[in-house]
């Protein structure tokens, strides 16, 4: 039915809700003929956002969502400016280095060049791919140098890798060789990765703040693996150390764990400084070890904006605003009011930890928190005999305005549904207690379901399909994007 528009001409004293642009559609698919009043235009863009998640209440995103007043002027302030134009905003490039200094130091970076070596990027999965792109260069020039063949390069990592490790392989056509995670083995086992590796790995990449699970790869023992590794095989494999969350966690709740630079075979590490670096999505970081672990062919120059500019990563134009944010916070907060946030934040999330161990239908799937956040699932026995799943879970708090995200764990435990909490700055201890009481709302309605509900009838029937194709082939029927060993060259 189509709403008919009023005949009569609008002036500056029509109300916004009274205007005729109100009674029609928001273009979906052309241009509108007119112009519209800045007014009109804001509140139509800005009320169709209201039926999503409000960013406050989403524990699934990792991303910050909160910034004080004066760092979110500062950003808006710099919302126009184009980081790489360095010959119109130097100042900005300046600050850029100062940033990439204070990170690289904060993970005891041994370089002694005034200017630490390292790249702006956005988001952490530009951050992996330039450290990924920098040990393929480095492995690529090493073999063309000993007359060997260089078209078969592999790095490894464990299946909880995040989907950008995944892009990198396809794009750059490199072998990603999977160590699977077992219920026993939560995390990257150093043997188990170091049987993937050969002549042709050009790394192999930990991960500290596993996007499915919240726990951290033994860095530290997969380098004193690697130490044996290489003087036994004389290869010289290195790490590169995806860090997107460990990185920002880490340094400031436990500076006496090794795990970055200190360590002999960490060449490289990438962090995402728009989750625990505590500014608005935009910003990542990565730095080398030295100089002279980032090829120079990484290096692209251009003229054509007044002066010669040289950057490193794959995207050219960027906003300046979130350089401003992050040199904001640092000076703002200093290393004492970073640690303090992370403490709260790792002290919310334990005792949401401990909060949600104790609800009967629950299993916690790490008796330790190690970074804030971690997951749950159903116990086996309830599982068993319960009406719904935790996708049920997740659409009920979703009722409310919570974004609690329920998912299946990666290949080999892609049988298990879990939930996941990620508590970031802004994240309090009464705002938990709200979000707890409404899970143990949502369960005492779930568990009066005198019927399964479709998730469970779909989850019972991929159970069943699953144990079928085991009996008769020895291997569960579910497949996934990602694979063990691409290639020919698998062990």
């Amino acid at each position: 039915m189509e709403i008919k528009q009023k005949k009569r001409p609008e002036t500056i004293e029509t109300a916004v809700y009274g205007s005729d642009r109100m009674l029609v559609e928001a273009p979906s698919d052309k241009i509108p003929q007119e112009p519209t009043a800045p007014e009109i235009a804001y509140r139509l863009v800005k009320d169709e956002t209201y039926p999503q998640t409000q960013p406050h209440l989403n524990f699934a995103t990792f991303v910050t969502t909160y910034m004080d007043e004066y760092a979110t002027k500062l950003m808006n302030d710099a919302i126009n400016i184009n980081y790489i134009d360095e010959t119109e905003y130097p100042r900005i490039a300046k600050m850029c280095g100062k940033c990439i200094n204070i990170v690289a130091n904060l993970w005891n970076t041994p370089e002694k060049n005034p200017w630490k070596t390292g790249a702006l990027a956005i988001g952490s999965s530009e951050a992996c791919m330039l450290g990924g792109v920098a040990a393929w260069l480095r492995w690529k020039e090493k073999r063309k140098a000993a007359g060997k063949p260089f078209d078969k390069p592999n790095f490894v990592i464990s299946s909880a890798f995040q989907v950008v490790w995944e892009k990198f392989a396809q794009l750059w056509q490199i072998e990603m060789r999977v160590v699977p995670l077992t219920s026993e083995k939560t995390t990257l086992d150093p043997q188990d990765a170091l049987k993937l590796c050969d002549e042709n790995t050009i790394c192999v990449v930990p991960i500290l703040g596993v996007t499915w699970t919240g726990l951290n790869d033994d860095v530290k023992g997969l380098n004193d693996a690697l130490e044996t590794y290489n003087a036994k095989t004389g290869y010289d494999i290195p790490i590169h150390v995806d860090a997107a969350s460990g990185g920002f966690i880490l340094p400031f709740l436990n500076p006496e764990e090794e795990w970055d630079f200190r360590l002999k075979w960490v060449l490289s590490i990438s962090t995402s400084g728009h989750k625990f670096g505590l500014v608005y999505p935009g910003l990542g970081w990565v730095v080398w070890k030295d100089k002279k672990y980032l090829p120079g062919t990484m290096s692209f120059s251009v003229n054509y904006l007044g002066a010669d500019i040289t950057q490193v990563g794959l995207n050219f134009s960027r906003p300046a605003a979130q350089v401003l944010g992050q040199y904001y916070q640092f000076i703002r907060l200093g290393f004492k009011g970073y640690r303090d946030i992370q403490y709260n934040s790792m002290e919310v999330t334990r005792y949401a930890h401990e909060r949600i161990g104790k609800m009967a239908p629950f299993v916690n799937y790490s008796p330790e928190v190690v970074n804030p956040l971690f997951i749950w699932s159903l116990k086996p026995e309830y599982d068993k005999k319960a009406n719904w799943t935790l996708f049920d879970l997740q659409a009920k708090l979703q009722e409310n305005g919570w974004m609690v995200p329920a998912y299946t764990l990666p290949d080999n435990l892609e049988n298990i549904v879990v939930m996941r909490i990620v508590c970031r700055q802004g994240v309090s201890r009464d705002m938990i207690d709200m979000l707890l009481a409404d899970i143990e709302t949502a369960i005492d309605e779930l568990e009066k379901l005198e019927y399964p509900t479709p998730t469970r009838l779909a989850q019972q029937r991929s159970q069943k399909i699953n144990h079928k194709i085991f009996a008769r082939t020895g291997h569960t029927g579910h497949v996934k994007q990602s694979v063990i060993c691409k290639g020919t060259d698998c062990k």
